[in-house]
């Protein structure tokens, strides 16, 4: 069963219970160089692009991801300073709402270990944990999303995976043609662009 990533942010807190301190170094200040593209996909009413926006320094954990090859991505894959595009799934209007940068790369998610988390999971235990989690940063809104529509029309953006039949995927890597198309339709003329 595919489960898509989810955000428990909640009255300014996040409901995860305390890791160990080799765990909870301090977040980047979103320094680290940029190295591969990604898409992240979460639902807009469980957290959505204004919900990051809100958050403290606009950086939040990206936790809740409970699909091994996504859990993979974010364990093994994705780095410090790589870029994402910001997806909101599952409820209208589908399409890609801004840009985000990882600025802690994957640690143990802690909602696994929290037995009053939805995500609580009782097989995965602070010694061997089997859930991870990065840390993201807004980069950028746009001022309209790029819809679903808007992706399929374009050359490059359309070999995109998330645009493909059966792409449940919460994590996907994203190639630099695609995240420069994306770019592109949004008016920005380069990923670094304010």
């Amino acid at each position: 069963m595919w489960s898509s990533h989810r955000f428990r942010r909640i009255g300014g807190t996040n409901n995860t219970t305390s890791a160990p301190n080799r765990w909870n170094s301090k977040m980047s200040t979103g320094s680290c160089p940029a190295r591969r593209f990604w898409l992240f996909k979460s639902e807009p009413s469980a957290f959505g692009i204004e919900h990051l926006a809100q958050s403290p320094r606009q950086t939040a954990p990206w936790d809740g991801v409970r699909n091994y090859q996504a859990r993979n991505f974010l364990r093994d894959d994705v780095q410090c300073g790589d870029q994402v595009l910001f997806y909101h799934s599952r409820e209208e209007p589908l399409g890609i709402f801004g840009t985000m940068e990882v600025v802690k790369q994957g640690y143990p998610d802690t909602t696994a270990f929290n037995p009053k988390s939805k995500y609580f999971d009782p097989k995965s235990d602070l010694t061997n944990p089997r859930w991870y989690m990065v840390d993201v940063k807004l980069v950028r809104r746009f001022a309209e999303p790029l819809t679903r529509d808007q992706l399929a029309n374009d050359e490059v953006a359309s070999k995109m995976l998330v645009l493909k039949r059966g792409m449940r995927l919460s994590i996907q890597p994203v190639s630099p043609a695609e995240w420069a198309a994306v770019l592109q339709l949004a008016g920005m003329s380069t990923w670094h662009e304010s």
